[in-house]
């Protein structure tokens, strides 16, 4: 594979089952000189045997395709090709579809309707190792990844409660009538689903977001 810093261009593979998209993209990004199609799927099955032969840089995969799914292949495309980066492009804005293509390893999620200048500066972005997103979808993956955050259990909110209140370990365990042992095992998975590493930390978190009103 030849790469980036070698030769300055941007290597990119295309794949979408509409051959009519698939040659209007194509000629949006080779209207820059810094970046060159290298090949063209009809399939995410394709797509997946492409990559492992090219290694392209930027792989742009079609969300919904017939077969393998843009999600799918990403995770096979970045398997057979781990230097490739996949943009997911899509008329979709389903916030469950952006949150599965970025769990899968997508660097970014754009819109088909996206510019040519929005194209091209995501495949810049994209081979330079940035996650790109079209603007507009950036409110619905991070509303998608807080539906997804794990919450706290009822007894872990109760324990917090009572740290904010003042309560030591062994004043929580009396009142809540559990050991002082199992308190710390409650405090400590807060803190993990948290990510944060003390006490108040955990209930401050757990305040800003709701949980313990």
């Amino acid at each position: 594979m030849t790469s980036v810093e070698e030769t300055g261009v941007v290597r990119v593979l295309l794949a979408d089952d509409h051959p009519v998209v698939r040659e209007g993209l194509c000629a949006m990004l080779e209207s820059d000189p810094g970046i060159d199609v290298v090949g063209q799927a009809g399939s995410g099955e394709e797509a997946v045997t492409l990559a492992a032969r090219l290694t392209p840089d930027v792989v742009l995969l079609d969300l919904r395709m017939g077969g393998m799914d843009g999600v799918a292949a990403t995770g096979h495309v970045l398997r057979q090709s781990p230097g490739s980066r996949v943009v997911i492009v899509t008329t979709y804005e389903d916030d469950a579809d952006i949150l599965r293509a970025v769990e899968a390893g997508a660097a970014g999620y754009l819109l088909k309707g996206s510019s040519r200048a929005e194209l091209i500066g995501a495949v810049y972005g994209a081979a330079r190792g940035a996650t790109v997103l079209t603007p507009s979808l950036a409110p619905k993956l991070f509303r998608a990844r807080a539906v997804e955050q794990p919450l706290l259990s009822a007894r872990e909110c109760e324990v917090l409660r009572l740290v904010g209140q003042g309560l030591t370990n062994a004043g929580i365990g009396r009142e809540l009538f559990i050991g002082e042992a199992t308190v710390k095992t409650h405090l400590l998975r807060a803190f993990k689903k948290l990510d944060v590493s003390d006490r108040t930390a955990a209930v401050m978190a757990a305040l800003e977001r709701g949980l313990l009103s």
